[in-house]
Protein backbone atom coordinates (compact mmCIF):
# COMPACT_ATOMS: atom_id res chain seq x y z
CA UNK A 1 0.00 0.00 0.00
CA UNK A 2 1.20 3.47 -0.85
CA UNK A 3 1.56 5.89 1.94
CA UNK A 4 0.72 9.46 1.10
CA UNK A 5 2.25 12.23 2.98
CA UNK A 6 0.28 15.20 4.07
CA UNK A 7 1.20 17.35 1.07
CA UNK A 8 0.09 14.72 -1.42
CA UNK A 9 -3.14 14.16 0.51
CA UNK A 10 -3.90 17.88 0.35
CA UNK A 11 -3.20 17.93 -3.39
CA UNK A 12 -5.51 14.94 -4.03
CA UNK A 13 -8.20 16.58 -1.86
CA UNK A 14 -7.90 19.85 -3.76
CA UNK A 15 -8.09 17.96 -7.07
CA UNK A 16 -11.20 16.11 -5.89
CA UNK A 17 -12.79 19.39 -4.72
CA UNK A 18 -11.94 21.03 -8.05
CA UNK A 19 -13.43 18.08 -9.92
CA UNK A 20 -16.60 18.25 -7.77
CA UNK A 21 -16.99 22.01 -8.35
CA UNK A 22 -16.52 21.51 -12.10
CA UNK A 23 -19.17 18.77 -12.21
CA UNK A 24 -21.66 20.85 -10.19
CA UNK A 25 -21.03 23.99 -12.32
CA UNK A 26 -21.53 21.98 -15.50
CA UNK A 27 -24.75 20.47 -14.14
CA UNK A 28 -26.08 23.91 -13.13
CA UNK A 29 -25.22 25.35 -16.56
CA UNK A 30 -26.96 22.48 -18.32
CA UNK A 31 -30.05 22.90 -16.10
CA UNK A 32 -30.20 26.66 -16.77
CA UNK A 33 -29.83 26.04 -20.50
CA UNK A 34 -32.60 23.42 -20.40
CA UNK A 35 -34.93 25.81 -18.52
CA UNK A 36 -34.16 28.62 -20.99
CA UNK A 37 -34.84 26.33 -23.96
CA UNK A 38 -38.15 25.24 -22.42
CA UNK A 39 -39.18 28.85 -21.74
CA UNK A 40 -38.19 29.83 -25.28
CA UNK A 41 -40.35 27.01 -26.65
CA UNK A 42 -43.34 28.14 -24.57
CA UNK A 43 -42.91 31.75 -25.66
CA UNK A 44 -42.59 30.73 -29.30
CA UNK A 45 -45.80 28.71 -28.97
CA UNK A 46 -47.59 31.67 -27.33
CA UNK A 47 -46.30 33.96 -30.05
CA UNK A 48 -47.56 31.69 -32.80
CA UNK A 49 -50.98 31.53 -31.10
CA UNK A 50 -51.06 35.33 -30.80
CA UNK A 51 -50.06 35.73 -34.44
CA UNK A 52 -52.80 33.32 -35.50
CA UNK A 53 -55.34 35.19 -33.38
CA UNK A 54 -54.16 38.55 -34.73
CA UNK A 55 -54.39 37.25 -38.28
CA UNK A 56 -57.92 35.96 -37.74
CA UNK A 57 -58.88 39.24 -36.04
CA UNK A 58 -57.29 41.17 -38.91
CA UNK A 59 -59.22 39.04 -41.41
CA UNK A 60 -62.42 39.67 -39.44
CA UNK A 61 -61.67 43.39 -39.40
CA UNK A 62 -61.07 43.35 -43.14
CA UNK A 63 -64.38 41.55 -43.64
CA UNK A 64 -66.13 44.03 -41.31
CA UNK A 65 -64.45 47.12 -42.77
CA UNK A 66 -66.76 49.88 -43.83
CA UNK A 67 -67.48 50.10 -47.55
CA UNK A 68 -66.14 53.04 -49.52
CA UNK A 69 -69.68 54.46 -49.76
CA UNK A 70 -69.68 54.90 -45.97
CA UNK A 71 -67.44 57.95 -46.23
CA UNK A 72 -67.67 61.30 -47.91
CA UNK A 73 -64.93 61.07 -50.56
CA UNK A 74 -63.51 64.44 -51.51
CA UNK A 75 -60.07 66.01 -51.90
CA UNK A 76 -60.83 68.77 -49.37
CA UNK A 77 -62.93 69.14 -46.28
CA UNK A 78 -64.93 71.97 -47.88
CA UNK A 79 -65.93 69.79 -50.83
CA UNK A 80 -66.90 67.00 -48.44
CA UNK A 81 -69.12 69.48 -46.60
CA UNK A 82 -70.75 70.47 -49.88
CA UNK A 83 -71.38 66.80 -50.69
CA UNK A 84 -73.00 66.36 -47.29
CA UNK A 85 -75.25 69.37 -47.88
CA UNK A 86 -76.27 68.05 -51.30
CA UNK A 87 -77.00 64.63 -49.80
CA UNK A 88 -79.22 66.14 -47.09
CA UNK A 89 -81.04 68.24 -49.69
CA UNK A 90 -81.67 65.15 -51.82
CA UNK A 91 -82.88 63.11 -48.83
CA UNK A 92 -85.18 65.88 -47.61
CA UNK A 93 -86.73 66.25 -51.08
CA UNK A 94 -87.30 62.51 -51.37
CA UNK A 95 -89.10 62.42 -48.02
CA UNK A 96 -91.37 65.40 -48.77
CA UNK A 97 -89.55 67.58 -46.28
CA UNK A 98 -88.50 71.13 -47.09
CA UNK A 99 -84.88 72.02 -46.34
CA UNK A 100 -84.80 75.58 -45.07
CA UNK A 101 -81.10 75.94 -44.37
CA UNK A 102 -77.95 73.89 -44.07
CA UNK A 103 -74.53 75.03 -43.04
CA UNK A 104 -71.20 73.48 -42.22
CA UNK A 105 -70.28 73.81 -38.56
CA UNK A 106 -66.72 74.00 -37.26
CA UNK A 107 -65.47 70.74 -35.83
CA UNK A 108 -65.05 70.43 -32.08
CA UNK A 109 -61.71 69.84 -30.40
CA UNK A 110 -62.59 66.29 -29.46
CA UNK A 111 -63.60 65.45 -33.05
CA UNK A 112 -61.17 63.47 -35.17
CA UNK A 113 -59.73 65.48 -38.09
CA UNK A 114 -61.84 63.53 -40.58
CA UNK A 115 -65.20 64.72 -39.21
CA UNK A 116 -67.62 66.99 -41.04
CA UNK A 117 -70.35 68.72 -39.04
CA UNK A 118 -73.54 70.10 -40.53
CA UNK A 119 -76.45 72.00 -39.00
CA UNK A 120 -79.66 71.62 -41.03
CA UNK A 121 -83.11 73.09 -40.48
CA UNK A 122 -86.12 71.70 -42.30
CA UNK A 123 -89.90 71.54 -42.19
CA UNK A 124 -91.47 68.10 -42.22
CA UNK A 125 -94.43 66.20 -40.88
CA UNK A 126 -93.90 63.44 -38.34
CA UNK A 127 -93.92 60.60 -40.91
CA UNK A 128 -91.37 62.36 -43.12
CA UNK A 129 -89.18 63.10 -40.09
CA UNK A 130 -89.20 59.46 -39.00
CA UNK A 131 -88.28 58.29 -42.49
CA UNK A 132 -85.54 60.91 -42.81
CA UNK A 133 -83.99 60.05 -39.44
CA UNK A 134 -84.02 56.35 -40.27
CA UNK A 135 -82.33 56.96 -43.61
CA UNK A 136 -79.75 59.26 -42.05
CA UNK A 137 -78.77 56.76 -39.35
CA UNK A 138 -78.88 53.61 -41.48
CA UNK A 139 -77.81 54.72 -44.96
CA UNK A 140 -74.55 55.67 -46.55
CA UNK A 141 -72.55 57.80 -46.22
CA UNK A 142 -72.56 57.12 -42.49
CA UNK A 143 -74.05 60.06 -40.62
CA UNK A 144 -74.67 60.50 -36.94
CA UNK A 145 -77.49 62.64 -35.59
CA UNK A 146 -75.87 64.39 -32.64
CA UNK A 147 -78.61 66.89 -31.85
CA UNK A 148 -82.27 67.16 -32.68
CA UNK A 149 -84.69 69.98 -31.86
CA UNK A 150 -88.34 69.86 -32.92
CA UNK A 151 -90.88 72.71 -32.82
CA UNK A 152 -94.49 72.88 -33.94
CA UNK A 153 -94.78 75.35 -36.85
CA UNK A 154 -97.42 78.06 -36.73
CA UNK A 155 -100.41 78.39 -34.43
CA UNK A 156 -102.19 75.33 -35.81
CA UNK A 157 -104.05 73.07 -33.46
CA UNK A 158 -101.82 70.83 -31.40
CA UNK A 159 -104.34 68.06 -31.93
CA UNK A 160 -103.86 68.01 -35.69
CA UNK A 161 -103.29 64.52 -37.03
CA UNK A 162 -100.02 65.24 -38.85
CA UNK A 163 -98.74 68.73 -37.89
CA UNK A 164 -95.89 70.50 -39.65
CA UNK A 165 -92.71 70.45 -37.60
CA UNK A 166 -89.61 72.65 -37.75
CA UNK A 167 -86.65 70.33 -37.20
CA UNK A 168 -83.11 71.39 -36.45
CA UNK A 169 -80.53 68.60 -36.89
CA UNK A 170 -76.90 68.53 -35.85
CA UNK A 171 -75.19 65.93 -38.03
CA UNK A 172 -71.69 64.52 -38.20
CA UNK A 173 -70.24 62.49 -41.08
CA UNK A 174 -66.84 60.97 -41.76
CA UNK A 175 -64.72 62.33 -44.56
CA UNK A 176 -61.99 60.41 -46.35
CA UNK A 177 -59.55 62.30 -48.51
CA UNK A 178 -59.62 61.13 -52.11
CA UNK A 179 -56.97 61.69 -54.78
CA UNK A 180 -57.25 64.94 -56.67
Amino acid sequence: MIKLDREQLMSVGALAALLLVSVVATAVCLQVRSDAAQEFGERAENLSRLEARAKSTGDARARNAAPAAAFLEAPTQGLAGSQLQAHILQMAGADHAVLISAGIQPTKREDPPDSIRLQATLDANLQSLQTLLYQLESGTPYMFVESLAVQLVGAKSEHAEDPLLRVSLGLRAIWRRSGT
